[in-house]
């Protein structure tokens, strides 16, 4: 007899929320309809274990379109719902069964169940698509057999019913199409298994649908224009059921895991690393990570970062960035675990120890692995720094150097004496007896470097440079300070200390002998903070120095950015008191030292090209070197 009731709760209302508010996809309705099933038939196992009579020898959810009707039907085969069930479970709103079987199971500790859903809203989400949802069910309690029925407002129907098989249908009267919103995209077999493929491809119970096959010609039949074509129905089970990740790593081949992550992440090459994850303890999860063999198309552009999640192999997030940092974004991959904390529409994490603790241990693994390829494939790792270092270094630079002690053997540079990039371990390792720090020049490469006047007494030490190639670097040098106790040390900035005690008293005489002329010089530059000579020169007749803090390097990336509000770099103009060039311009100073400021100018800005900066009036500096050239010949 049918019964008309009230829901128990100002259900309008809720469903409301839950239409537009909880869920973020209307397609999710399938995933937890699914999700539901899976729970019932984990429900029937159980009940199964103790008593064999009340279980199935073939657990199975079927999911079917019927386009005529406008109908999508999903069955199960699991526990079924008593009519009091029904009113308990459906007819109030988050009163979640699954819950309280959970929390039972718990306390007896039932091992192998493992239950989906846990607040008992999920059916409601059918309801941003269906204008009416019956629910067919036979109870394996029981053997009672009800229908439910409702639209989804105030109230809903209980009837009696025949089954002929325990479990439950669910059968969703679809919405009519709006200009928005096409509904019968539900109903399509392509977008059918498209859903189940991405939400529930490994709810461990099959999942099949009606797929169309096409039937082969007969062999010796001849195809005629007007003849139709030849096409089957036929159930096909749509979902993989067992992760790959789950599996041990033993039973898993290279080759299937390279297939894997191809077809995963939409890569045509294999990863130039797998990492694969299974942890359980206090915290249960596993986790299978891939390093993509070169970065997507403007990568650093369009890459978002996060990992796939999945909790008991349902399918939740795409991008879930709080399982992995920002300078690890090119990792690719996914984490499942029943242990993470979901909201109420299992779309989005909610805070937790158990995600940072997840996230943490992620990230030392993909360090460790990288330490691994660092260590003993040394080629592979090479490749994988030319693409990726760059994000290695930010990762060490941000955070004011929080993961510096766990980044900088990981870190790479090309240097002056090696072929190679070496690492700051390698390079201390080489120093030359009585090298006292570990020094570094900013370049666009080995050329580039070699060229800088600051270079000479450097390379007649012998002594071996890191060349800093990109933006990040010298921040990241400054970050780190040192490495195990040896300092990092700038060629072109404050003094190097590199000449000996007997030259530097001889250059500290003369300062001090033609302090007039410096005085003078610094007085034509108010660019510069000091003139002094050069204790660092060999063949240059002049270079620029900054003073200690900021570098040209950190000024031009600086600026570059839009950041720094007009800081600049302290400038320092060396001069070479044994070049011909400073021996020239101390002649024309004794006979007319008007003439300094042109010959000042001329020497600071050449000194200023030399480190790749501008001069800001180039106009003048081109007149003043012409009138130079025509004096030298009068």
């Amino acid at each position: 007899m049918k019964e008309k009731m009230e829901f128990k709760t100002e259900t309008k209302r809720l469903l409301d929320m839950m239409i537009n508010s909880i869920y973020t996809h209307k397609e999710i309705f399938l995933r937890e309809l699914i999700s539901n099933a899976s729970d019932a038939i984990d429900k029937r196992h159980y009940l199964s274990l103790t008593d064999s009579t009340k279980g199935s020898s073939e657990y199975q959810i079927l999911v079917e379109a019927d386009k005529e009707n406008r109908t999508l039907t999903i069955t199960d085969n699991g526990i079924g719902m008593t009519k009091e069930e029904l009113i308990e479970h459906l007819g109030t709103i988050a009163k979640s069964g699954s819950k309280e079987f959970l929390e039972k199971i718990e306390k007896e500790k039932t091992p192998d169940v493992d239950i989906i859903g846990q607040f008992g809203v999920g059916f409601y989400s059918a309801f941003m698509v269906a204008k009416e949802i019956s629910v067919y069910t036979k109870s394996v309690q029981d053997g009672s057999a009800h229908v439910f029925t409702s639209l989804g407002l105030d109230s809903y129907d209980i009837d009696e019913c025949q089954m002929e098989d325990y479990g439950t249908k669910i059968v969703i009267s679809l919405r009519e199409n709006t200009e928005d919103i096409t509904y019968d995209e539900y109903l399509d077999e392509y977008q059918i298994k498209e859903l189940i493929k991405k939400y529930s491809d490994y709810v461990r119970y099959p999942i099949k649908t009606w797929v169309t096959k096409y039937d082969p010609k007969p062999e010796g039949e001849e195809e005629k224009e007007d003849q139709e074509e030849r096409t089957h129905l036929e159930l096909e089970t749509i979902n993989s059921m067992l992760p790959i990740w789950k599996k041990n790593k033993s039973e898993v081949t290279d080759e299937e895991l390279n297939n894997f992550y191809k077809a995963k992440f939409m890569d045509y090459q294999d990863p130039i690393s797998t990492i694969h994850v299974n942890v359980e303890g206090m915290l249960t999860y596993n986790a299978l990570l891939f390093i993509p063999k070169k970065p997507i198309y403007d990568f650093n552009d369009r890459n978002e970062r996060g990992l796939q999640l999945y909790t008991k192999g349902v399918f939740i997030l795409d991008k879930c960035k709080d399982l992995i940092p920002e300078y690890l974004r090119f990792v690719k991959g996914l984490v499942d675990s029943a242990d993470l904390p979901l909201n109420i529409s299992r779309e989005m994490l909610q805070e937790d120890r158990s995600i940072k603790k997840i996230a943490t241990n992620v990230e030392k693994k993909i360090l460790s692995d990288l330490g691994r390829m660092l260590k003993n494939d040394r080629e592979k790792y090479e490749e994988f720094f030319n693409d990726y270092g760059v994000n290695l270094k930010f990762g060490l630079y941000e955070e004011y150097g929080a993961k510096k002690e766990s980044l900088k053997d990981l870190i790479i540079l090309s240097s002056l004496n090696e072929e190679k990039r070496i690492s700051f371990a390698e390079y201390k390792e080489k120093m030359i007896e009585g090298q006292k720090e570990i020094y570094y020049a900013v370049g666009k490469d080995k050329e580039a470097v070699m060229k800088l006047p600051q270079m000479d007494l450097i390379k007649n030490k012998g002594f071996d440079v890191l060349i800093l190639s990109d933006d990040v670097d010298e921040f990241m040098l400054q970050v780190l300070s040192e490495y195990d106790g040896v300092k990092f040390k700038s060629i072109n900035q404050g003094d190097l200390d590199l000449i000996d005690e007997e030259a530097a008293k001889k250059i500290d005489s003369l300062k001090e002998e033609k302090k007039d002329i410096l005085e003078d010089i610094k007085k034509t530059l108010p660019e510069c903070k000091d003139v002094v000579f050069s204790k660092r020169l060999v063949d240059a007749p002049c270079c620029l120095t900054a003073a200690e803090g900021l570098s040209f390097e950190m000024e031009r990336v600086l600026q570059a950015q839009h950041q720094g509000h007009g800081m600049k770099a302290e400038r320092i103009l060396e001069i070479n008191p044994n070049h011909s060039v400073f021996q020239a311009i101390e002649k024309a100073y004794e006979k007319d030292k008007d003439s300094l400021g042109k010959y000042a100018s001329l020497l600071y800005t050449q000194a200023l090209l030399m480190e790749g900066i501008l001069p800001s009036d180039p106009q003048e500096f081109s007149n003043s070197l012409c009138e130079l050239m025509v004096n030298s010949v009068k």
